[in-house]
């Protein structure tokens, strides 16, 4: 019985049309080049080698040399998207394990949750309004500091688009997680709580990431704040949304 190869209708640069294979083999890319710069960024623990960093790059070189769009590389590649869902669920087991954490500081991470959020809300507004961006940006920007999964949840009710929502979240926890660390220094934060709920709250996973390299218990306090932001914002969305008009 002979085989049925499907083939994309969507081109790629210069007209070319990419099949079924070529979608296999973007999907290929991305996990070699994810496990690759892992690895290089265990051996040289630089800030530029983040496999964040360093992915994404090989991956960009490759569609441009390829000359294929974003459709064909997110055709098979787009649950992996989903699968960040999953992924934050799994940050339970940590927060678990120190739930003392939540008995003892309740008020202080509740407090450090809300500031994050607005601060994330508000300052996406003031610079979509600052740069007079067209408004399904600014919307799709309002997320921007909630992991993936919420993000594009809460993109939807706020009328933006998931797609830069992605984007935005994406540049917002790359940026905290090189910076986040210089930040604190500066401002003076020495304590496990503060410095675990702001690269939570501001830098979501990538931020969770980086506390886990600092301290165990840093990073159990970003991934509260990291799910308990995310569950805030999705449940406070439809009335921002509201708001928003």
């Amino acid at each position: 019985m002979g085989t049925f190869t499907p083939t994309c209708d969507c081109p790629a640069k210069g007209g070319k049309v990419v099949n079924a294979e070529s979608g296999s083999l973007y999907l290929l890319a991305t996990l070699v080049s994810y496990a690759g710069a892992k690895w290089l960024y265990r051996r040289h623990r630089r800030a530029w080698l983040s496999p964040l960093l360093v992915a994404p790059a090989v991956l960009l070189v490759l569609l441009l040399v390829s000359g294929s769009s974003y459709a064909v590389y997110a055709r098979d590649t787009h649950w992996l998207l989903w699968m960040l869902g999953p992924a934050t669920i799994a940050y339970a087991y940590p927060i678990y394990q120190r739930r003392g954490l939540l008995q003892r500081y309740p008020v202080t991470l509740m407090v450090g949750i809300l500031a994050g959020l607005c601060l994330g809300l508000l300052s996406s507004w003031a610079l979509g309004h600052l740069l007079a961006l067209p408004p399904e940006i600014t919307r799709s920007l309002l997320p921007r500091s909630v992991s993936t999964p919420f993000a594009i949840v809460a993109s939807g009710y706020f009328g933006g688009s998931p797609d830069i929502t992605v984007l935005c979240v994406l540049a917002t926890g790359l940026f905290g997680m090189l910076v986040g660390e210089a930040v604190q220094a500066w401002v003076g934060l020495r304590s496990s709580i503060s410095r675990g709920a702001s690269l939570g709250a501001s830098a979501h996973a990538a931020g969770t990431a980086k506390a886990y390299e600092l301290d165990s218990e840093i990073g159990a306090v970003a991934s509260l704040t990291m799910v308990f932001s995310g569950i805030l914002m999705v449940l406070l969305a439809p009335h921002l949304s509201a708001l928003l008009g």
